[in-house]
């Protein structure tokens, strides 16, 4: 049997400003908060999240370096032969009090400006699944403190 794939987005708590060196990009300043970022993983969904949830992994990718200092507060998901990344950006970053913390954050593979969000209080995953449409009404969310890992 194939691994389920699909779209995710993180949603990661940072409990204090911290300056964190992205990969390549440069040092940025990252106030506390939390943040969101869009991901997809047509080679296994769920293999992918756990990485992301277990973090002190090798450094791959742009949102390894985040998760050292954030933690993962909750996953919002959906299995799916599409990757969904940049849509799912675009809703999170028409939620309100969205910023892009940090251009090119994520997204080196297409034009979107970043696949991070930044929010000062937890994003709402009600406006979320309203901003995607009819394709939101699938999107599932499981809480990563109760360990709801399908």
């Amino acid at each position: 049997m194939k691994p389920a794939r699909g779209t995710y987005a993180l949603i990661l708590a940072l409990d204090k400003d911290s300056a964190i060196t992205v990969g390549k990009l440069t040092k940025f300043s990252f106030p506390a908060g939390y943040y969101l970022y869009a991901g997809s993983a047509l080679g296994g969904l769920f293999p992918r999240v756990r990485r992301h949830i277990k973090g002190g992994n090798k450094l791959h990718w742009h949102i390894d370096y985040l998760r050292r200092e954030a933690r993962v507060v909750e996953v919002w998901y959906l299995v799916s032969d599409e990757s969904l990344e940049c849509r799912w950006y675009q809703a999170a970053a028409g939620i309100s009090q969205a910023k892009v913390p940090v251009a090119g954050f994520g997204s080196s593979g297409c034009g979107c400006v970043s696949h991070l969000v930044y929010f000062p209080t937890a994003p709402s995953f009600t406006e979320f699944r309203r901003r995607l449409g009819d394709s939101g009404r699938d999107v599932r969310k499981m809480s990563v403190e109760w360990g709801e890992m399908p």
